[in-house]
């Protein structure tokens, strides 16, 4: 199963969930008991919390794959330069010397949205998958205090103006 059939799969069990934890706080609360009527409400905020964290989500992989087609449209996207062991499984030590160069080249530009996607890569090559989503979370962010990319055309282009300032 791939990982986009899982996440469809269980966002529909979360769907199903949340169908069900409403019909039980809309029966709790027509208890009119007051431990009902405070446990029906708890039922419906977990629903809210779900589909917040399945926006969030889904959010966080469409603007992940948007940095990715732009990177791919930039030519900047990161090789696979890994050493595999005989059963496919990633080097360490491979890992880690191209996330050493990752994190230098982070370290040397660090409000270039590219290089902190690609540091994400590193990351998730070495099998640190927490900094790897905090690293791409901070590209996106950089990506939307510089705005879109430069067009042939010159539309969009960024240069000559300055960053938005979160002041």
């Amino acid at each position: 199963m791939t990982s986009r059939t899982g996440f469809f799969v269980l966002s529909g069990v979360l769907a199903l969930v949340a169908l069900i934890c409403v019909g039980e706080g809309v029966q709790l609360v027509a208890t009119g008991k007051p431990l009902g009527i405070g446990l029906g409400l708890c039922a419906f905020v977990i629903p809210v919390i779900g589909i917040w964290f399945l926006r969030q989500t889904v959010r966080f992989g469409r603007d992940s794959e948007r940095l990715a087609r732009e990177l791919e449209a930039e030519g900047g996207l990161p090789v696979d330069e890994l050493e595999r062991t005989d059963g496919g499984r990633i080097d360490r030590a491979s890992a880690d010397a191209v996330f050493a160069r990752r994190k230098a080249e982070a370290e040397a530009a660090p409000g270039d949205w590219r290089v902190f996607f690609r540091l994400a890569v590193a990351y998730a090559d070495a099998g640190d998958v927490p900094r790897a989503r905090r690293t791409m979370q901070h590209a996106i962010k950089l990506h939307r205090a510089t705005g879109p990319a430069p067009t042939p055309d010159g539309a969009g282009s960024t240069v000559g103006k300055p960053a938005r300032s979160n002041a």
